[in-house]
């Protein structure tokens, strides 16, 4: 999101370079929401919102960009990690929530509902 602005998963080239060109220079955020149902019915769920900004792109990186195709099909026109982990001036939130899965929120959550979690990684149960 950008503002008010939700961004799409870019679908064509066009659409990386249009999300590419706003959010050059600027701050976003990127959302990932996750839920786990327990057996039991218990629901726990989280919205995890990360921060990001971009540096100033050129034209000549944005078209190198679009042309490598890598953003096709991201949210927001890139991918973190992958070659547009060079546009990236500051991350504050979570790097697998960008990526997609926010891995320490889920691990939370399930820790949460008493299956493995944070507190079991390295036990033998």
């Amino acid at each position: 999101a950008l503002g008010r602005r939700i961004l799409p998963k870019a679908e064509t080239a066009v659409e990386v370079e249009d999300c590419l060109r706003l959010l050059s220079g600027r701050a976003h955020h990127v959302l990932s929401a996750i839920c786990v149902v327990a057996p039991d019915g218990r629901i726990a769920d989280r919205l995890c919102n990360s921060r990001v900004i971009l540096k100033r792109l050129s034209a000549q990186e944005i078209q190198s960009y679009v042309d490598s195709g890598e953003g096709i099909g991201k949210a927001g026109g890139y991918g973190i990690q992958g070659q547009a982990a060079a546009f990236i001036k500051q991350i504050r939130g979570s790097y697998t929530g960008i990526v997609g899965l926010p891995l320490f929120e889920l691990s939370c959550l399930l820790d949460g509902l008493g299956y493995f979690g944070r507190s079991q990684i390295g036990s033998s149960r």
